[in-house]
Protein backbone atom coordinates (compact mmCIF):
# COMPACT_ATOMS: atom_id res chain seq x y z
CA UNK A 1 0.00 0.00 0.00
CA UNK A 2 2.05 2.83 -1.33
CA UNK A 3 -0.31 5.33 -0.17
CA UNK A 4 0.51 7.21 2.81
CA UNK A 5 -2.93 8.56 3.92
CA UNK A 6 -4.12 5.03 3.72
CA UNK A 7 -1.33 3.34 5.84
CA UNK A 8 -2.34 5.41 8.26
CA UNK A 9 -6.11 4.84 7.97
CA UNK A 10 -4.81 0.69 7.81
CA UNK A 11 -3.09 1.67 11.22
CA UNK A 12 -6.20 3.24 12.82
CA UNK A 13 -8.31 0.12 11.82
CA UNK A 14 -5.39 -2.22 13.21
CA UNK A 15 -5.24 -0.47 16.09
CA UNK A 16 -9.45 -0.31 16.61
CA UNK A 17 -10.28 3.09 15.80
CA UNK A 18 -12.72 1.76 13.36
CA UNK A 19 -15.86 4.86 13.34
CA UNK A 20 -12.90 6.91 12.33
CA UNK A 21 -11.22 4.96 9.86
CA UNK A 22 -14.40 4.15 8.38
CA UNK A 23 -15.19 8.20 8.23
CA UNK A 24 -12.01 8.67 6.63
CA UNK A 25 -12.33 6.50 4.25
CA UNK A 26 -15.73 7.50 3.25
CA UNK A 27 -14.37 10.81 2.27
CA UNK A 28 -11.21 9.16 0.38
CA UNK A 29 -13.34 7.12 -1.60
CA UNK A 30 -15.92 10.24 -2.78
CA UNK A 31 -13.06 11.27 -4.36
CA UNK A 32 -11.10 8.25 -5.49
CA UNK A 33 -14.30 5.65 -6.16
CA UNK A 34 -11.52 2.88 -7.62
CA UNK A 35 -9.08 3.36 -5.29
CA UNK A 36 -8.54 -0.52 -4.58
CA UNK A 37 -6.77 -0.48 -1.89
CA UNK A 38 -9.11 2.26 -0.49
CA UNK A 39 -12.28 -0.42 -1.34
CA UNK A 40 -10.21 -3.07 0.45
CA UNK A 41 -10.17 -1.13 3.90
CA UNK A 42 -13.45 -0.17 3.61
CA UNK A 43 -14.54 -3.51 3.33
CA UNK A 44 -12.58 -4.57 6.52
CA UNK A 45 -14.06 -1.57 8.62
CA UNK A 46 -17.67 -2.70 7.92
CA UNK A 47 -17.00 -6.15 8.70
CA UNK A 48 -15.71 -4.92 12.31
CA UNK A 49 -18.95 -2.55 12.59
CA UNK A 50 -21.12 -6.25 11.56
CA UNK A 51 -22.20 -4.34 8.11
CA UNK A 52 -21.90 -7.53 6.13
CA UNK A 53 -23.84 -6.53 2.91
CA UNK A 54 -21.70 -3.76 2.83
CA UNK A 55 -18.69 -5.57 3.31
CA UNK A 56 -19.53 -8.27 0.53
CA UNK A 57 -19.75 -5.07 -2.00
CA UNK A 58 -16.59 -3.44 -1.05
CA UNK A 59 -15.42 -6.48 -1.71
CA UNK A 60 -16.77 -7.26 -4.88
CA UNK A 61 -15.82 -3.64 -6.18
CA UNK A 62 -12.31 -4.16 -5.58
CA UNK A 63 -12.60 -8.17 -7.52
CA UNK A 64 -14.32 -6.07 -10.44
CA UNK A 65 -11.47 -3.59 -10.53
CA UNK A 66 -8.94 -5.67 -9.76
CA UNK A 67 -9.79 -9.33 -10.60
CA UNK A 68 -6.53 -10.89 -9.36
CA UNK A 69 -6.50 -9.41 -6.11
CA UNK A 70 -6.01 -12.57 -3.88
CA UNK A 71 -6.72 -10.97 -0.69
CA UNK A 72 -9.85 -9.69 -1.78
CA UNK A 73 -10.79 -12.58 -3.26
CA UNK A 74 -10.17 -14.70 -0.13
CA UNK A 75 -11.55 -12.49 1.98
CA UNK A 76 -15.00 -12.29 -0.17
CA UNK A 77 -14.99 -16.14 0.05
CA UNK A 78 -14.83 -16.61 3.80
CA UNK A 79 -17.61 -13.82 3.61
CA UNK A 80 -19.88 -15.29 1.73
CA UNK A 81 -19.04 -18.74 3.50
CA UNK A 82 -20.27 -16.79 6.59
CA UNK A 83 -23.54 -15.24 4.97
CA UNK A 84 -23.94 -19.73 3.76
CA UNK A 85 -23.67 -18.51 0.31
CA UNK A 86 -21.58 -21.77 -0.34
CA UNK A 87 -21.50 -22.23 -4.08
CA UNK A 88 -20.91 -18.73 -4.26
CA UNK A 89 -17.62 -18.85 -2.14
CA UNK A 90 -16.41 -21.88 -3.94
CA UNK A 91 -16.69 -19.99 -7.38
CA UNK A 92 -13.49 -17.95 -5.62
CA UNK A 93 -12.15 -20.18 -4.50
CA UNK A 94 -11.88 -22.23 -7.75
CA UNK A 95 -10.68 -18.79 -9.10
CA UNK A 96 -7.88 -18.83 -6.59
CA UNK A 97 -6.81 -22.34 -7.25
CA UNK A 98 -6.84 -21.98 -10.82
CA UNK A 99 -3.57 -19.63 -10.02
CA UNK A 100 -2.18 -21.27 -7.05
CA UNK A 101 -3.32 -25.25 -6.64
CA UNK A 102 -1.04 -26.01 -3.68
CA UNK A 103 -1.75 -22.97 -2.04
CA UNK A 104 -2.95 -24.86 1.83
CA UNK A 105 -5.12 -21.80 2.84
CA UNK A 106 -7.41 -22.17 -0.27
CA UNK A 107 -7.49 -26.05 -0.01
CA UNK A 108 -8.09 -26.13 3.51
CA UNK A 109 -11.14 -23.67 3.12
CA UNK A 110 -12.72 -26.02 0.64
CA UNK A 111 -12.54 -28.91 2.23
CA UNK A 112 -14.25 -27.28 4.71
CA UNK A 113 -17.47 -25.91 2.31
CA UNK A 114 -17.70 -28.95 1.07
CA UNK A 115 -18.33 -30.74 4.03
CA UNK A 116 -21.01 -28.27 4.90
CA UNK A 117 -22.75 -28.86 1.38
CA UNK A 118 -22.14 -33.27 2.01
CA UNK A 119 -19.61 -33.65 -0.57
CA UNK A 120 -17.86 -35.87 1.90
CA UNK A 121 -15.86 -37.59 -0.56
CA UNK A 122 -14.29 -34.64 -2.52
CA UNK A 123 -13.53 -32.97 1.01
CA UNK A 124 -11.74 -35.79 2.53
CA UNK A 125 -9.40 -35.89 -1.05
CA UNK A 126 -9.05 -32.41 0.46
CA UNK A 127 -7.93 -33.16 3.96
CA UNK A 128 -6.29 -36.34 2.86
CA UNK A 129 -3.68 -34.23 0.61
CA UNK A 130 -3.19 -31.51 3.34
CA UNK A 131 -2.07 -34.04 5.78
CA UNK A 132 0.09 -35.86 3.68
CA UNK A 133 1.75 -33.17 2.54
CA UNK A 134 2.62 -31.55 5.64
CA UNK A 135 2.88 -33.91 8.13
CA UNK A 136 3.87 -31.91 11.07
CA UNK A 137 0.85 -29.60 10.80
CA UNK A 138 -1.53 -31.07 13.90
CA UNK A 139 -4.10 -29.01 12.49
CA UNK A 140 -4.04 -31.12 9.19
CA UNK A 141 -4.02 -34.43 11.02
CA UNK A 142 -7.52 -32.82 13.17
CA UNK A 143 -9.49 -31.81 10.08
CA UNK A 144 -7.78 -34.76 8.13
CA UNK A 145 -9.29 -37.02 11.51
CA UNK A 146 -13.20 -34.92 11.68
CA UNK A 147 -13.50 -36.16 7.62
CA UNK A 148 -12.93 -39.71 8.22
CA UNK A 149 -15.38 -40.07 11.46
CA UNK A 150 -17.77 -38.29 9.16
CA UNK A 151 -17.70 -40.48 6.86
CA UNK A 152 -17.67 -43.43 9.39
CA UNK A 153 -13.77 -44.92 8.72
CA UNK A 154 -13.29 -45.10 12.52
CA UNK A 155 -9.93 -46.30 12.93
CA UNK A 156 -8.08 -44.10 10.27
CA UNK A 157 -9.77 -41.64 12.50
CA UNK A 158 -8.24 -42.77 15.53
CA UNK A 159 -5.11 -42.84 13.99
CA UNK A 160 -5.15 -39.27 12.41
CA UNK A 161 -5.66 -37.90 15.92
CA UNK A 162 -2.90 -39.94 17.44
CA UNK A 163 -0.55 -38.33 14.30
CA UNK A 164 -2.10 -34.78 15.39
CA UNK A 165 -0.85 -35.54 19.28
CA UNK A 166 1.94 -36.93 18.05
CA UNK A 167 2.89 -33.80 15.90
CA UNK A 168 1.02 -31.20 19.07
CA UNK A 169 1.08 -33.00 22.28
CA UNK A 170 -0.88 -30.55 23.69
CA UNK A 171 -3.72 -30.49 21.05
CA UNK A 172 -6.75 -30.47 22.97
CA UNK A 173 -9.09 -30.78 19.55
CA UNK A 174 -7.01 -34.24 19.06
CA UNK A 175 -7.89 -35.26 22.30
CA UNK A 176 -11.17 -34.70 22.41
CA UNK A 177 -11.22 -36.57 18.98
CA UNK A 178 -10.14 -39.51 20.46
CA UNK A 179 -12.28 -39.29 23.36
CA UNK A 180 -15.76 -38.52 21.26
CA UNK A 181 -14.35 -42.53 19.55
CA UNK A 182 -17.31 -44.65 21.59
CA UNK A 183 -15.07 -47.43 20.44
CA UNK A 184 -11.85 -46.41 22.17
CA UNK A 185 -11.35 -45.99 25.81
CA UNK A 186 -8.01 -44.12 27.04
CA UNK A 187 -5.03 -46.21 28.17
CA UNK A 188 -3.28 -45.28 31.30
CA UNK A 189 -0.16 -44.11 28.94
CA UNK A 190 -3.20 -41.52 27.81
CA UNK A 191 -4.42 -40.37 30.73
CA UNK A 192 -0.85 -39.66 32.40
CA UNK A 193 0.20 -37.78 29.03
CA UNK A 194 -3.56 -35.35 29.39
CA UNK A 195 -2.75 -34.90 33.07
CA UNK A 196 1.11 -33.54 32.26
CA UNK A 197 -0.15 -31.19 29.60
CA UNK A 198 -2.61 -29.83 32.22
CA UNK A 199 0.13 -28.99 34.66
CA UNK A 200 2.00 -27.46 31.92
CA UNK A 201 1.49 -23.51 32.77
CA UNK A 202 1.91 -22.77 28.73
CA UNK A 203 -0.84 -24.42 27.21
CA UNK A 204 -3.39 -22.41 25.46
CA UNK A 205 -6.48 -22.11 27.06
CA UNK A 206 -8.76 -23.78 24.26
CA UNK A 207 -6.66 -26.67 24.45
CA UNK A 208 -6.89 -26.47 28.37
CA UNK A 209 -10.14 -26.80 27.78
CA UNK A 210 -10.95 -29.15 25.13
CA UNK A 211 -8.50 -31.59 27.67
CA UNK A 212 -10.41 -31.24 30.41
CA UNK A 213 -13.54 -32.49 28.88
CA UNK A 214 -11.26 -35.18 27.22
CA UNK A 215 -10.19 -36.19 30.92
CA UNK A 216 -13.72 -36.08 31.86
CA UNK A 217 -14.75 -38.79 29.61
CA UNK A 218 -11.22 -41.00 30.41
CA UNK A 219 -12.59 -40.61 34.09
CA UNK A 220 -15.98 -41.59 33.43
CA UNK A 221 -15.03 -44.41 31.41
CA UNK A 222 -12.84 -45.74 34.31
CA UNK A 223 -15.88 -45.34 36.30
CA UNK A 224 -13.99 -42.39 38.26
CA UNK A 225 -17.44 -40.26 38.97
CA UNK A 226 -15.98 -37.73 41.12
CA UNK A 227 -13.09 -36.76 39.19
CA UNK A 228 -14.83 -36.89 35.65
CA UNK A 229 -17.28 -34.54 37.23
CA UNK A 230 -14.63 -32.44 38.71
CA UNK A 231 -13.05 -32.54 34.84
CA UNK A 232 -16.59 -31.63 33.06
CA UNK A 233 -16.76 -28.82 35.71
CA UNK A 234 -13.82 -27.52 35.13
CA UNK A 235 -13.88 -27.26 31.46
CA UNK A 236 -17.50 -25.85 31.79
CA UNK A 237 -16.57 -23.22 34.02
CA UNK A 238 -14.14 -21.93 31.31
CA UNK A 239 -17.07 -22.09 28.40
CA UNK A 240 -19.02 -20.46 30.69
CA UNK A 241 -16.82 -17.28 31.44
CA UNK A 242 -17.17 -16.21 27.95
CA UNK A 243 -20.82 -15.75 28.29
CA UNK A 244 -22.47 -12.71 28.80
CA UNK A 245 -24.08 -12.68 32.11
CA UNK A 246 -27.40 -11.21 30.60
CA UNK A 247 -27.67 -13.89 27.84
CA UNK A 248 -30.31 -16.15 29.87
CA UNK A 249 -32.40 -13.49 30.79
CA UNK A 250 -32.40 -12.42 27.28
CA UNK A 251 -33.74 -16.49 26.53
CA UNK A 252 -36.22 -16.05 28.86
CA UNK A 253 -37.69 -12.88 27.58
CA UNK A 254 -37.67 -14.37 24.53
CA UNK A 255 -39.54 -16.90 25.15
CA UNK A 256 -42.28 -14.76 26.81
CA UNK A 257 -42.23 -12.61 23.64
CA UNK A 258 -43.06 -15.33 21.40
CA UNK A 259 -45.77 -16.85 23.40
CA UNK A 260 -47.06 -13.67 23.36
CA UNK A 261 -46.87 -12.69 19.18
CA UNK A 262 -47.41 -16.41 17.93
CA UNK A 263 -51.29 -16.59 18.34
CA UNK A 264 -53.69 -19.28 16.51
CA UNK A 265 -53.95 -16.06 14.59
CA UNK A 266 -51.39 -15.03 13.48
CA UNK A 267 -49.96 -18.68 12.72
CA UNK A 268 -52.69 -19.96 10.22
CA UNK A 269 -52.53 -15.76 8.55
CA UNK A 270 -50.84 -16.57 5.42
CA UNK A 271 -51.85 -20.65 5.07
CA UNK A 272 -52.49 -20.87 1.24
CA UNK A 273 -50.49 -17.90 0.27
CA UNK A 274 -47.26 -18.81 1.50
CA UNK A 275 -44.73 -20.96 -0.03
CA UNK A 276 -47.10 -24.75 0.03
CA UNK A 277 -43.90 -26.71 -0.34
CA UNK A 278 -44.06 -29.94 1.85
CA UNK A 279 -40.53 -30.88 1.40
CA UNK A 280 -38.82 -29.84 4.68
CA UNK A 281 -38.81 -31.92 7.91
CA UNK A 282 -37.61 -29.87 10.64
CA UNK A 283 -35.95 -31.82 13.98
CA UNK A 284 -36.16 -29.62 16.67
CA UNK A 285 -35.87 -30.24 20.54
CA UNK A 286 -32.74 -29.75 22.70
CA UNK A 287 -28.97 -31.03 21.81
CA UNK A 288 -28.08 -34.57 22.78
CA UNK A 289 -32.10 -35.69 22.83
CA UNK A 290 -31.82 -38.70 20.60
CA UNK A 291 -32.08 -35.63 17.44
CA UNK A 292 -29.19 -37.40 15.34
CA UNK A 293 -31.06 -40.81 15.54
CA UNK A 294 -34.33 -39.56 14.63
CA UNK A 295 -32.50 -38.47 11.38
CA UNK A 296 -30.65 -41.51 10.84
CA UNK A 297 -33.62 -43.43 10.90
CA UNK A 298 -35.52 -41.11 8.58
CA UNK A 299 -32.88 -40.57 6.12
CA UNK A 300 -32.94 -44.67 6.27
CA UNK A 301 -36.51 -44.14 4.23
CA UNK A 302 -36.37 -44.20 0.49
CA UNK A 303 -38.42 -41.47 0.46
CA UNK A 304 -36.22 -38.99 2.47
CA UNK A 305 -32.95 -37.47 2.51
CA UNK A 306 -30.72 -36.73 5.28
CA UNK A 307 -28.60 -32.93 5.25
CA UNK A 308 -27.59 -31.62 8.28
CA UNK A 309 -28.02 -28.99 10.97
CA UNK A 310 -28.94 -26.38 8.45
CA UNK A 311 -28.01 -22.97 9.00
CA UNK A 312 -30.82 -21.05 6.87
CA UNK A 313 -33.80 -20.45 8.84
CA UNK A 314 -31.38 -19.17 11.52
CA UNK A 315 -29.56 -16.95 9.14
CA UNK A 316 -33.40 -15.75 8.25
CA UNK A 317 -34.20 -15.11 11.83
CA UNK A 318 -31.04 -12.69 12.21
CA UNK A 319 -31.82 -10.89 8.69
CA UNK A 320 -35.21 -9.65 10.53
CA UNK A 321 -33.33 -8.97 13.58
CA UNK A 322 -31.58 -6.61 11.91
CA UNK A 323 -34.61 -5.35 9.59
CA UNK A 324 -36.38 -4.00 12.78
CA UNK A 325 -36.31 -7.05 15.47
CA UNK A 326 -36.88 -10.56 15.70
CA UNK A 327 -39.84 -12.50 16.18
CA UNK A 328 -42.20 -8.77 16.50
CA UNK A 329 -41.06 -8.17 12.68
CA UNK A 330 -43.14 -11.31 11.41
CA UNK A 331 -46.08 -9.74 12.54
CA UNK A 332 -45.61 -7.00 9.83
CA UNK A 333 -44.82 -9.36 6.72
CA UNK A 334 -46.89 -9.41 3.51
CA UNK A 335 -48.21 -12.48 2.85
CA UNK A 336 -45.95 -12.07 -0.46
CA UNK A 337 -42.94 -11.70 1.74
CA UNK A 338 -43.29 -14.84 3.62
CA UNK A 339 -43.75 -16.10 0.45
CA UNK A 340 -40.25 -15.01 -0.60
CA UNK A 341 -38.32 -16.30 2.32
CA UNK A 342 -39.85 -19.88 2.05
CA UNK A 343 -38.87 -20.05 -1.41
CA UNK A 344 -35.13 -18.37 -0.17
CA UNK A 345 -35.23 -21.35 2.18
CA UNK A 346 -35.87 -24.39 -0.64
CA UNK A 347 -33.53 -22.29 -3.32
CA UNK A 348 -30.58 -22.01 -0.14
CA UNK A 349 -31.18 -25.72 0.81
CA UNK A 350 -31.47 -27.48 -2.44
CA UNK A 351 -27.32 -27.63 -2.51
CA UNK A 352 -27.56 -30.11 0.23
CA UNK A 353 -30.16 -32.36 -1.11
CA UNK A 354 -28.12 -34.82 -3.91
CA UNK A 355 -30.31 -37.93 -3.94
CA UNK A 356 -33.43 -37.02 -5.62
CA UNK A 357 -35.88 -37.50 -2.67
CA UNK A 358 -39.63 -35.86 -2.52
CA UNK A 359 -38.49 -35.04 1.34
CA UNK A 360 -35.30 -33.72 3.22
CA UNK A 361 -34.44 -33.31 6.84
CA UNK A 362 -33.15 -30.09 8.42
CA UNK A 363 -31.71 -31.55 12.26
CA UNK A 364 -30.89 -27.89 13.70
CA UNK A 365 -31.97 -28.04 17.35
CA UNK A 366 -32.13 -24.64 18.14
CA UNK A 367 -34.87 -24.48 15.07
CA UNK A 368 -37.39 -24.70 18.37
CA UNK A 369 -36.56 -20.63 18.80
CA UNK A 370 -38.24 -20.29 14.89
CA UNK A 371 -41.38 -22.58 14.72
CA UNK A 372 -43.46 -19.74 14.36
CA UNK A 373 -40.94 -18.51 11.28
CA UNK A 374 -41.07 -21.74 10.20
CA UNK A 375 -44.85 -21.86 10.10
CA UNK A 376 -45.54 -18.57 8.43
CA UNK A 377 -42.84 -19.47 5.62
CA UNK A 378 -43.58 -23.19 4.99
CA UNK A 379 -46.84 -23.72 6.57
CA UNK A 380 -46.88 -27.74 5.29
CA UNK A 381 -43.71 -28.15 6.82
CA UNK A 382 -43.44 -31.24 8.86
CA UNK A 383 -41.95 -30.66 13.05
CA UNK A 384 -40.36 -33.16 14.60
CA UNK A 385 -39.78 -32.59 18.80
CA UNK A 386 -37.02 -34.60 19.85
CA UNK A 387 -37.20 -35.13 23.76
CA UNK A 388 -35.42 -36.82 26.54
CA UNK A 389 -35.20 -36.73 30.16
CA UNK A 390 -34.10 -33.45 30.63
CA UNK A 391 -31.73 -34.74 33.15
CA UNK A 392 -30.12 -37.15 30.85
CA UNK A 393 -30.06 -34.86 28.05
CA UNK A 394 -28.48 -31.73 30.13
CA UNK A 395 -26.00 -33.67 31.88
CA UNK A 396 -24.85 -35.30 28.57
CA UNK A 397 -24.61 -31.69 27.30
CA UNK A 398 -22.89 -30.81 29.85
CA UNK A 399 -20.45 -33.47 29.14
CA UNK A 400 -20.04 -31.97 25.57
CA UNK A 401 -17.18 -30.10 24.29
CA UNK A 402 -17.88 -26.96 21.63
CA UNK A 403 -15.43 -24.11 21.28
CA UNK A 404 -18.17 -21.76 22.41
CA UNK A 405 -19.98 -19.90 25.22
CA UNK A 406 -22.20 -22.03 27.49
CA UNK A 407 -24.45 -21.21 30.53
CA UNK A 408 -24.22 -23.02 34.06
CA UNK A 409 -26.30 -26.08 34.87
CA UNK A 410 -28.44 -24.78 36.71
CA UNK A 411 -29.20 -21.88 33.60
CA UNK A 412 -29.19 -25.00 31.25
CA UNK A 413 -31.96 -26.31 33.72
CA UNK A 414 -33.69 -23.23 33.49
CA UNK A 415 -33.48 -23.03 29.96
CA UNK A 416 -34.83 -26.40 29.34
CA UNK A 417 -37.90 -25.10 31.26
CA UNK A 418 -38.52 -22.26 28.89
CA UNK A 419 -38.20 -24.98 26.21
CA UNK A 420 -40.87 -26.78 27.66
CA UNK A 421 -43.49 -24.07 27.86
CA UNK A 422 -42.48 -23.00 24.33
CA UNK A 423 -43.33 -26.33 22.57
CA UNK A 424 -46.46 -26.45 24.91
CA UNK A 425 -47.61 -22.79 23.13
CA UNK A 426 -47.17 -24.19 19.91
CA UNK A 427 -48.68 -27.47 20.84
CA UNK A 428 -51.58 -25.13 22.30
CA UNK A 429 -51.56 -22.40 18.97
CA UNK A 430 -51.05 -24.88 15.86
CA UNK A 431 -52.73 -28.38 17.32
CA UNK A 432 -51.30 -31.37 16.05
CA UNK A 433 -48.71 -29.78 13.69
CA UNK A 434 -46.02 -30.71 15.72
CA UNK A 435 -45.07 -34.85 16.57
CA UNK A 436 -42.98 -35.43 19.61
CA UNK A 437 -40.98 -38.37 19.85
CA UNK A 438 -39.48 -39.24 23.14
CA UNK A 439 -36.47 -40.58 23.61
CA UNK A 440 -36.94 -43.33 26.30
CA UNK A 441 -40.16 -44.72 24.06
CA UNK A 442 -37.97 -44.50 21.03
CA UNK A 443 -35.51 -47.31 22.83
CA UNK A 444 -38.27 -49.20 24.15
CA UNK A 445 -40.19 -49.45 21.21
CA UNK A 446 -37.85 -48.89 18.02
CA UNK A 447 -40.63 -50.25 15.46
CA UNK A 448 -43.91 -48.76 17.24
CA UNK A 449 -42.31 -45.42 17.84
CA UNK A 450 -40.85 -45.26 13.85
CA UNK A 451 -44.26 -46.18 12.83
CA UNK A 452 -46.05 -43.36 14.60
CA UNK A 453 -43.79 -40.94 13.36
CA UNK A 454 -43.76 -42.23 9.58
CA UNK A 455 -47.24 -41.82 10.31
CA UNK A 456 -47.85 -38.47 11.04
CA UNK A 457 -45.25 -37.87 8.07
CA UNK A 458 -47.57 -39.30 5.54
CA UNK A 459 -45.32 -42.15 4.84
CA UNK A 460 -45.31 -45.78 4.65
CA UNK A 461 -43.21 -47.95 6.91
CA UNK A 462 -40.30 -49.97 5.54
CA UNK A 463 -38.40 -52.09 7.30
CA UNK A 464 -34.59 -50.46 6.80
CA UNK A 465 -35.71 -47.99 9.38
CA UNK A 466 -35.27 -50.37 11.60
CA UNK A 467 -31.85 -51.13 10.45
CA UNK A 468 -30.74 -47.61 10.25
CA UNK A 469 -27.07 -48.29 11.67
CA UNK A 470 -26.56 -50.06 7.88
CA UNK A 471 -27.36 -46.74 6.36
CA UNK A 472 -24.84 -45.16 4.54
CA UNK A 473 -24.49 -41.67 5.03
CA UNK A 474 -22.43 -38.93 6.63
CA UNK A 475 -23.18 -37.77 9.80
CA UNK A 476 -21.71 -34.43 11.25
CA UNK A 477 -22.91 -34.55 14.77
CA UNK A 478 -21.18 -35.66 17.90
CA UNK A 479 -23.37 -38.64 17.62
CA UNK A 480 -22.08 -40.07 14.55
CA UNK A 481 -21.05 -43.21 16.17
CA UNK A 482 -23.82 -43.81 17.99
CA UNK A 483 -26.36 -43.81 14.97
CA UNK A 484 -24.06 -46.55 13.54
CA UNK A 485 -25.21 -49.30 15.77
CA UNK A 486 -28.33 -50.81 17.06
CA UNK A 487 -30.32 -48.83 19.60
CA UNK A 488 -28.60 -49.71 23.01
CA UNK A 489 -30.36 -48.85 26.69
CA UNK A 490 -27.00 -49.51 28.17
CA UNK A 491 -26.80 -45.44 28.82
CA UNK A 492 -30.42 -44.43 29.43
CA UNK A 493 -30.06 -43.82 33.13
CA UNK A 494 -26.07 -43.68 33.03
CA UNK A 495 -26.79 -39.98 33.82
CA UNK A 496 -27.49 -41.51 37.75
CA UNK A 497 -23.74 -41.61 37.90
CA UNK A 498 -23.57 -38.23 38.57
CA UNK A 499 -26.31 -37.71 40.54
CA UNK A 500 -24.47 -36.88 43.71
CA UNK A 501 -23.11 -33.77 41.92
CA UNK A 502 -26.59 -32.51 39.94
CA UNK A 503 -28.65 -31.36 43.09
CA UNK A 504 -28.74 -27.82 42.04
CA UNK A 505 -29.48 -28.77 38.17
CA UNK A 506 -32.48 -31.04 39.32
CA UNK A 507 -33.80 -27.96 41.81
CA UNK A 508 -33.98 -25.54 38.48
CA UNK A 509 -35.80 -28.00 36.50
CA UNK A 510 -38.04 -28.40 38.82
CA UNK A 511 -41.47 -29.63 38.35
CA UNK A 512 -40.24 -30.37 34.30
CA UNK A 513 -37.75 -33.01 35.75
CA UNK A 514 -40.35 -34.40 38.31
CA UNK A 515 -43.22 -34.92 35.87
CA UNK A 516 -41.40 -35.31 32.84
CA UNK A 517 -42.72 -36.60 30.30
CA UNK A 518 -45.67 -34.42 31.38
CA UNK A 519 -45.54 -30.94 31.09
CA UNK A 520 -46.19 -28.97 34.47
CA UNK A 521 -49.41 -26.76 34.50
CA UNK A 522 -47.67 -23.66 35.51
CA UNK A 523 -45.87 -23.77 31.96
CA UNK A 524 -48.90 -24.49 29.92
Amino acid sequence: MRNVRLRRIASDLAEGSGDRAQTELGEYLAQRPDDVDANHLMANACLRRGQQDEALAKLSRCIDLAPGFVRARFDRAKLLCKLNRFQAALFDLDFLLSRDAENPLFRQMKAEILRIIGEDARSLMLCEGLAVEHPAHAQCWIAYGHALRTLGHQQKSIAAYRKAIKCRPCSGLAWWGLAGMRTLSFDDGDLVAMEWQLRQADVPADDRTALQFALGKAYEDRRDYSRSYEMYAKGNAALRARLDDGAPARLAARADAMKALFTSDLLNRSVGGCCESPDPIFIVGQPRSGSTLLEQILASHSAVEGTAELPYIRALAARLEQRGGFPATLATLATSELKAMGEEYLQSTAVHRKLGRPFFIDKAPANFWHLGLIRLILPNAKIIDARRNPAACLLSMFKLYFNMARPRLVELGRSYRDYVSLMAHFDSAMPGKIHRVLYENLVSDPEGETKRLLDHLGLPFEESCLRFYETTRTVLTVSSEQVRRPISRDTMNSWRNYEPWLGPLLKSLGSVFDRYPAVPEELI
